[in-house]
């Protein structure tokens, strides 16, 4: 079993290094600058960080199942492994921005919960979704999935209920292994847009039970199973002039 374990592990490091090298981050660069004791991170074994119940159903309700997934790695390695611990990082030198413009300058906005650590609330929500989005690989080889929020960018009131937007998240991931925290993938860039709903439409959605919170995280869920398993990882959808607006 042991030689059986060694084997998934190597294989699973040489199978995701080779894959697309776009957005790679070299692993210097990538989770090491020094964390402050203000940044918040939730991580498996956090009391605060159990699964929240309905997670896994909404990240289905944006999950187009009729899409085969395909792999980077061989079916025997996906069912040798299992994603043990993941740690959500939310460094407090992201911007937090509450002002109630169409696009406020910020790294992080996010309106949906009440006012208050905005860290916090965007850590839970993306543990949430890393979760569920991997709770299908149930093998005996125990990896880490590591996460950085660089930025979590939703819908101000006003853009939430006139001309909508773009949900756009943006968060590094690498693959370690539980027991010896070695890499086994390159540190990942990963850039997710989501169309956000505005005026009447926002408002028929969130009655239908699609808030922000279940579709933003449901696409994370699907993000991440996306990247873990698809040939050249996650594909961003394209929104031309929203997409162009958050690159400023």
């Amino acid at each position: 079993m042991k030689m059986i374990k060694l084997a998934c592990a190597l294989t699973l490091g040489a199978a995701l290094s080779a894959c697309s090298t776009n957005d790679v981050v070299t692993r210097e660069a990538a989770f090491t600058a020094p964390q402050t004791s203000n940044d918040v991170t939730f991580s498996t074994g956090d009391s605060r960080a159990t699964l929240k119940q309905g997670t896994e159903r909404s990240a289905r309700r944006v999950t187009n199942s009729q899409q085969q997934a395909q792999t980077i790695l061989p079916d025997a390695i996906l069912r040798h492994i299992n994603v043990a611990q993941i740690n959500v990082r939310v460094p407090t030198k992201l911007k937090v921005s509450e002002a109630n413009r169409y696009y406020p300058s910020g790294d992080i906005v996010w309106r949906e919960d009440p006012m208050g650590n905005r860290y916090e609330q965007v850590a839970r929500i993306v543990y949430d979704a890393m979760s569920a989005g991997t709770s299908t690989f149930q093998g005996p080889v125990p990896v880490i999935l590591d996460v950085e929020v660089e930025r979590f960018h939703a819908l101000s009131e006003k853009a939430r209920y006139t001309v909508g937007g773009v949900h756009h998240v943006v968060f590094r991931m690498v693959l370690r292994d539980a027991k010896t925290g070695e890499f086994l993938s390159e540190p990942r860039r990963v850039e997710t847009d989501l169309e956000a709903f505005g005026g009447q439409q926002a408002i028929t959605a969130e009655a239908r039970g699609l808030t922000q919170k279940v579709r933003i995280s449901g696409h994370l869920a699907e993000v991440i199973r996306q990247q873990m398993t698809q040939p050249d990882g996650y594909k961003n959808a394209s929104f031309g002039f929203y997409q162009l607006v958050n690159k400023l």
